[in-house]
């Protein structure tokens, strides 16, 4: 049984295009699995009309929401048509993030999409507050889909971390190589890239130390990262060639190299902390969002627990 049965599908309501569904598609007839096709609608104006009895607004907000199932239902009527199984479900809340969270949470889903909406002029991806919510909180991982067609031949490109010691980096570096592996075999044996960005020479420590040699440092550094780089490839029997390690900052590394190599999905880690510090990803990793021009796949490690709980009635 591989991961990715039980989808969830946040639908976007600005728009008749769903580019999430259509991807949620294209996944369900590779690997199998159920989706769900989700929208959380909320509109204050039915909230302010206080002449009206409380029946009275249970009953408007239910025809909104009968309204909006309905035409998610013509959304999805080709894929409906041609045999792929999917559950319509329209919520009323006035956080999306949460109620997508909650859905998550009470029905096990195991992989979260949506889309992420494209600046035509940068072509960047644009994060709407929601897709910052789910990418800092969600406990499964989410897919961020950009709204135009995969590239011919699309790859994966992990993002892992090669310069830190600590053990949950490793275990989660293992995490994205192994997911994103197991997936691109069953989606047309995608072809899999692993990239490792290190830092350039720091030039204050240049200014102050006159015997300090930049070159033998930045030789040294990028020699740490190549064996940390083998080591990482050989675990999982991926060619050198597929492998890269370059000097930089990740977050202009990781979207040049996505870039270069015509990916059609950059997967990273977001690292899961425990008390207040549970709702950042960290500051690479959102930098490196920020800048990224393709589909984003953002993983937690196994240990995150999201800051978001249900409410004690659905518990």
């Amino acid at each position: 049984m591989s991961r990715y049965q039980n989808i969830l599908v946040v639908i976007d309501a600005q728009q008749d295009d769903q580019p999430a569904l259509r991807r949620a598609v294209y996944l369900n007839q590779r690997i199998g699995g159920k989706i769900k096709a989700y929208l959380p609608v909320y509109d204050f104006s039915y909230e302010m009309t206080t002449l009206l009895s409380p029946d009275e607004r249970t009953s408007m907000r239910q025809g909104v929401i009968s309204q909006r199932t309905e035409w998610i239902r013509q959304q999805a009527h080709a894929y409906i048509e041609a045999g792929v199984e999917i559950e319509i479900k329209v919520v009323w809340h006035n956080r999306p993030y949460e109620a997508i969270i909650h859905e998550v949470l009470q029905n096990n889903h195991d992989l979260v999409l949506k889309m992420a909406h494209q600046h035509d002029r940068l072509e960047a991806v644009i994060f709407t507050p929601t897709d910052w919510h789910l990418l800092r909180k969600c406990p499964c991982p989410v897919w961020m889909v950009k709204d135009q067609p995969w590239p011919q031949g699309g790859k994966a490109l992990v993002a892992v971390n090669l310069a830190s010691e600590e053990p949950h980096h490793n275990a989660l570096n293992q995490k994205l190589i192994q997911e994103t592996s197991v997936l691109a075999e069953m989606v047309n044996h995608t072809e899999v890239h692993l990239v490792g960005a290190y830092p350039i020479t720091p030039i204050n420590i240049a200014i102050e130390l006159p015997d300090f040699d930049p070159s033998v440092y930045n030789d040294a550094i990028r020699g740490q990262h190549l064996v940390a780089m083998k080591a990482l490839r050989q675990k999982f029997g991926i060619g050198e060639e597929f492998t890269h390690v370059a000097k930089g900052l990740p977050e202009e590394v990781i979207p040049d190299l996505a870039s270069h190599l015509d990916a059609g999905v950059v997967v990273l880690g977001t690292i899961g902390r425990t008390g207040l510090s549970a709702a950042f990803l960290g500051n690479t990793a959102e930098q490196v969002i920020d800048h990224l021009r393709c589909d984003l796949l953002a993983i937690k490690p196994d240990d995150f627990v999201s800051p978001v709980t249900l409410p004690a009635q659905d518990e």
